[in-house]
């Protein structure tokens, strides 16, 4: 049977010997055993097997080690009776061993919560994860666990004789005793943080807590103690970081994010030094209290919508401070996540930039800033679109490049003069400024191109939108000097990261757009595409082929004959350009004529063409052949050039041609184009003896009152007036309106591209004075032409 709580206490006594002396009945009750059978026994004689060994181990270490052990002991029965043997030493007046006190506790039925509940004090107190003890009210030490011996680095002698308030650093010793008589004194419960200095001087803190417990009549102070080092570690890296908060130039603030207001939790002193509002002042509200209305507002949308979706943003806008004085805050928002990923808070840094803005200012503007338009130059160009590009990637967002070309400024300069193209200049600069925002960049890149870098796009849609807007309010015409000059651009554009992740890579992809919008002639704007820069590769190629065609003499002329309808013989000739292309074969000029007048070579082929054409006529009089007028067109980019006219007289005279010989066809909207010049140059061609023409007559809108200010002497019809001259009785009006309004300009009427008998007798009862086209002749090489003339004779 168990032993009860209420059973006398089962206890023997032993000698030094080992052997049992004496015992009480209780002990009979415990190990069933009676005492004639135990007496004058030694006690292993009780002892299983196993449990001798471990009694002599304790049995030579005795009396030093007196806590209790679990030991086998063997029943009468034979069955094995696990018990909880304690010794208790008795000595003699020599102090020598005389004796030893044996207590049994428990019994081999115990329930698991009665065994634990027996368990020995020094079993459960050295598995504590801290330090265990209790201090007499002198301090010294009743007991201690293992850990405290690790902690103070002292043997359990040293303990023993050692002073709890000893343990400690000496600032800490008058807190240690105070709080261990409060709970001797008044019974309370201390909890106090303090560090162990060990006997080699290592500091370990700990979270001390004890309270007083009695026994046998007397109060001890039972405790424990938690090892804090890691929480100090974190709790001063937390001082730290908080003093680096407060110390940095850089205004922070934590706000909490809490729907459309995310109130301040947080604010150093560098935000109350910026702005003047104390942390008192700030917390609680939303940082936008010191916003400026109206002013910055897509960076404030800028800032509005990464909150929302929770990401970062850099800004730079105006604010107030709390005196009213507005300042240009460099702000940065980071979002800040809880362990579950949740974005709790939103972290500010603040940078008051207004003295750097100032500073530098007047001297930012000297060096990177164009004298004529004030705009960017383009060096500040390439480092805002470099800061463009590198705030897009940290933002993922979109930069628009925008490349703009003026159409017909060299025809501006040439007409109006250089101050009206600067005055052009300087009103497309004001113009472009105003369609962007602040925060993007316009620059001149060289004469008339300019380009324009606009930043954090959301999207392709708003990139529209606002270039858009650019290109309305240039196309606007210029006043100067009581004058409207017609103004319009080329627009391409390109986007990062869609078409280069660099600075130099977007303004070429922007330029290859630009190109294709001055191709294309229509006013719209393009957008940089892949295919563009394949047709760009191609129009290079073709570039450097017309290049080399002019080196290699592979330009030729063919000539076609112009039939008076009155006398049916030939009036004159127009020489038509060709180009025998090494690999493609002859090519027609609207093969590479274009793309000649966009690159600007048609200047120098249009000079090969006219010493040309007047070499021929030089063979053709050599040759004794009429002296027949040849010819020639003269696109817009040519008579644009300064001194062109003189330039022909130069030609003519070099080879002894007269300037009756030859005629120059320019055609109706190239001359619509720039009025001014058109008259300045028809006039100087009339002065010179030079027969003018007007080509493609009826091709586009005509402006009859400007034509009639044009001393000409020839219109030449369009080829789709001629076409629609068919058997259909109605047919033929346009011409016939066109050949009326030619001889009422004081001019003869020719027309080109006749392909059948109809169309000529149409054309000679509608007064028509000349015809040219495959009906009568194609395109006739020299000597060809010099058979024909020799079998009809020149009028």
């Amino acid at each position: 049977m168990p032993v009860r709580e209420n059973a006398p206490l089962a206890a023997l006594l032993i000698d030094a010997g080992g052997q049992i002396v004496s015992w009480n009945a209780a002990c009979e009750h415990v190990l069933g055993i009676g005492a004639a059978d135990a007496l004058r026994q030694p006690l292993t004689a009780l002892l299983s097997e196993r449990s001798r060994q471990h009694w002599q181990q304790r049995w030579s270490a005795f009396p030093s080690d007196c806590d209790a052990a679990e030991l086998e002991f063997l029943r009468a029965d034979g069955s094995v009776h696990s018990i909880f043997l304690t010794l208790l030493p008795q000595f003699g007046h020599d102090g020598a061993l005389s004796h030893v006190v044996a207590m049994l506790d428990g019994a081999c039925d115990e329930s698991d919560s009665e065994a634990v509940g027996r368990m020995p004090l020094s079993t459960i107190i050295d598995v504590l994860p801290g330090t265990f003890y209790v201090l007499r009210e002198d301090g010294s030490f009743a007991l201690w666990n293992r850990t405290l011996e690790e902690v103070t680095a002292m043997t359990p002698e040293e303990l023993r004789q050692a002073n709890a308030v000893d343990l400690y650093h000496l600032a800490e010793k008058r807190l240690i005793a105070a709080n261990m008589r409060n709970v001797f004194d008044q019974g309370t419960q201390a909890m106090v943080e303090a560090n162990y200095l060990d006997k080699h001087g290592k500091v370990t803190p700990y979270l001390l807590c004890g309270a007083r417990i009695s026994c046998r009549g007397r109060h001890y102070l039972c405790g424990m103690g938690l090892d804090i080092s890691e929480r100090r570690a974190q709790e001063d890296r937390l001082r730290l970081r908080e003093r680096a908060l407060h110390a940095t130039s850089s205004g922070l603030v934590i706000s909490r994010c809490a729907g459309r207001d995310n109130p301040i939790e947080y604010a150093n002193p560098a935000f109350e030094r910026i702005t003047g509002y104390s942390a008192a002042e700030a917390i609680g509200r939303d940082a936008r209290f010191m916003g400026m209305p109206g002013m910055d507002e897509d960076e404030r949308e800028q800032l509005r919508a990464a909150v929302r979706e929770r990401r970062e943003v850099n800004v730079v806008f105006r604010n107030r401070r709390r005196n009213g004085e507005i300042f240009w805050n460099d702000l940065t928002i980071t979002p800040v996540s809880d362990t579950t990923g949740k974005v709790t808070h939103f972290i500010g840094v603040i940078n008051d930039v207004t003295a750097v803005k100032q500073r530098t200012a007047h001297l930012e503007h000297e060096v990177n800033h164009d004298a004529l338009t004030g705009l960017a130059n383009r060096t500040l160009l390439w480092d805002r679109l470099e800061q463009a590009l590198h705030m897009a990637q940290r933002n993922k967002s979109l930069v628009a490049t925008v490349l703009v070309d003026l159409n017909g400024f060299k025809q501006i300069n040439d007409s109006y003069g250089h101050e009206a193209g600067d005055q052009v200049l300087r009103m497309v600069a004001r113009r472009l400024q105003s369609s962007v925002r602040e925060s993007d960049t316009v620059a001149r890149l060289s004469g008339d191109e300019f380009v324009l870098v606009l930043v954090n796009q959301p999207s392709l849609r708003y990139t529209l939108r606002m270039i858009e807007r650019l290109r309305v309010s240039m196309s606007q015409p210029v006043s100067f000097d009581n004058t409207d000059i017609a103004v319009g651009g080329s627009i391409g554009v390109s986007v990062y990261p869609h078409d280069g992740g660099g600075a130099l890579d977007l303004v070429r992809a922007a330029d290859v757009a630009m190109y294709h919008a001055k191709a294309a002639k229509t006013g719209e704007v393009h957008f940089f595409s892949a295919d563009m820069k394949s047709t760009t590769q191609a129009k290079q190629k073709l570039d450097d082929g017309m290049r080399g065609a002019l080196e290699r003499h592979e330009l030729f002329l063919l000539y076609q004959p112009k039939i008076c309808l009155r006398s049916g013989r030939i009036q004159g000739l127009e020489a038509l350009l060709r180009w025998r292309h090494p690999e493609l074969g002859v090519l027609a000029p609207a093969s590479f004529l274009p793309e000649a007048e966009e690159s600007g070579m048609i200047v120098a082929i249009g000079k090969y063409v006219l010493d040309e054409a007047c070499a021929f006529m030089q063979r053709m009089d050599s040759a004794g052949f009429p002296p027949l007028p040849v010819a020639l067109n003269a696109s817009v980019r040519e008579f644009s050039q300064p001194r062109y006219v003189e330039h022909v007289a130069c030609i003519l005279a070099a080879h002894r041609i007269a300037p009756a010989r030859l005629e120059l066809e320019l055609r109706e909207e190239s001359l619509n184009a720039n009025p001014h010049l058109s008259v300045e140059v028809v006039s100087q061609l009339h002065e010179l003896g030079v027969l003018r023409s007007v080509d493609a007559f009826g091709d586009s809108l005509s402006n009859l009152n400007f034509l009639h200010k044009l001393p000409l002497t020839h219109v030449k019809l369009a080829k789709v007036a001629v076409h629609q001259i068919t058997a259909d009785a109605r047919s033929g009006a346009l011409a016939k309106a066109l050949i009326d309004v030619g001889h009422d300009l004081g001019a003869r009427v020719i027309a080109k591209g006749v392909e059948n008998r109809l169309q000529m007798e149409s054309l000679r009862a509608n007064h028509c004075d000349e015809l040219q086209g495959t009906y009568f002749s194609a395109p006739l090489a020299e000597h060809a032409l010099h058979d024909m003339l020799v079998a009809a004779p020149a009028a």
